[in-house]
């Protein structure tokens, strides 16, 4: 799979040389307006650290680790695979269940949003999820 194949909604936001790739979904929505442009949906393809010190991320593992963020610090999806290519088909299906609503993206954040989570519903249902 490549991320050409990305569901509606998602795009590539930014492609490294390294390797790593950042997919946000439906950034024209997230403007601050209708929504909150700090909650723009993202996955992360990094084989960098995990680990949770500043700037261990800049160091490359021999790791690869899908990860879909909600809002910065609100994690819906982390994996971690040994090889890039099996990390991208990963994301791009992290991207699929997020776009058909298979994620419960509810069960990540420890204080309930309930207005925004209705407006990310609307937007998901609008896509066709």
């Amino acid at each position: 799979m490549a991320f050409g194949s990305l569901p509606d909604g998602w795009r590539v936001w930014n492609r490294e040389p390294s390797g790593r790739v950042i997919l946000a979904y439906r950034p024209d929505v997230f403007d601050g307006d209708a929504l909150p442009a700090p909650c723009l949906p993202t996955i992360y393809l990094t084989n960098g650290s995990r680990r949770a010190r500043p700037g261990a991320g800049q160091y490359a593992t021999d790791e690869w680790h899908v990860v879909l963020y909600l809002e910065p610090e609100v994690e819906a999806i982390a994996e971690t695979y040994a090889d890039r290519s099996v990390a991208v088909d990963a994301a791009v299906d992290a991207a699929e269940r997020f776009a058909a609503g298979d994620v419960d993206y509810r069960d990540a954040y420890q204080v309930p949003r309930e207005a925004y989570f209705e407006r990310l519903d609307a937007v998901i249902e609008a896509d066709g999820g």
